[in-house]
């Protein structure tokens, strides 16, 4: 009886035979390499034929470009094709034009990352300044943060949360992995600082220019 009943699920499982792992492999290859974003497991699993195992296909990929000049990397929890870090270098000249990001805007950034889902009240409290719509607006058009459910507490305040494209852009699986002040500095996003006598002063225009003008508050992003 038991022979019987288990018939027609073999019969059943033969006619959704996958791919050999090989053809799989080229397949995650060619939605990687055609796709300009991060693609996830469940995609590349809607992607491919009936029975397809993309997370060992992904493995086996992985492997076979260790030391080339393309890896595959995790980024949060999807997968892309980029440059090795070590050849970062000659990408430079691809580069058309670099956005630079004010220091309030780094600052809100790194609390972002370091405490997400954070409210603009918490971000407020931990920078001890009042944070400007302006800087936030700024990080929302980029698109490296993005709102995060409201908190249960009174007035069920909307939180922050840094985005996937964030992670992307500085080649981080997690956002635990928050860039220094060197990496940002060399991705242009962070100027040096200006002699005193050129920075500007306290309270004019942007409410974070208070903070701005201040000695001693970089203790965040030191080196």
């Amino acid at each position: 009886m038991n022979k019987e009943a288990e018939a027609p699920e073999e019969v059943e499982k033969s006619l959704f035979e996958a791919p050999p792992i090989a053809e799989q492999e080229r397949m995650v290859e060619a939605i990687l390499f055609a796709t300009s974003e991060p693609v996830t497991v469940r995609e590349l699993e809607a992607r491919m034929p009936h029975g397809c195992d993309p997370a060992e296909a992904l493995a086996h990929l992985r492997k076979r470009y260790e030391g080339r000049g393309v890896r595959v990397v995790r980024v949060g929890d999807a997968w892309a094709v980029r440059t090795a870090p070590d050849l970062a270098f000659l990408m430079q000249k691809e580069t058309v034009e670099t956005r630079k990001l004010s220091r309030a805007a780094i600052e809100t950034l790194a609390i972002i990352s370091y405490h997400q889902p954070v409210t603009r009240a918490e971000i407020e409290e931990i920078r001890g300044v009042s944070v400007s719509r302006g800087t936030v607006d700024q990080l929302l058009e980029m698109e490296w943060i993005r709102f995060g459910r409201r908190k249960m507490t009174p007035g069920r305040p909307v939180t922050f949360v840094v985005t996937q494209d964030f992670l992307d852009h500085f080649g981080l699986e997690s956002a635990r992995d928050l860039p220094g002040l060197k990496e940002l500095r060399s991705a242009g996003l962070l100027e040096n600082r200006p002699p005193p006598s050129m920075m500007p002063r306290a309270g004019e225009g942007d409410v974070d220019a208070e903070e701005e003008a201040a000695e001693g508050q970089s203790e965040l992003f030191e080196d």
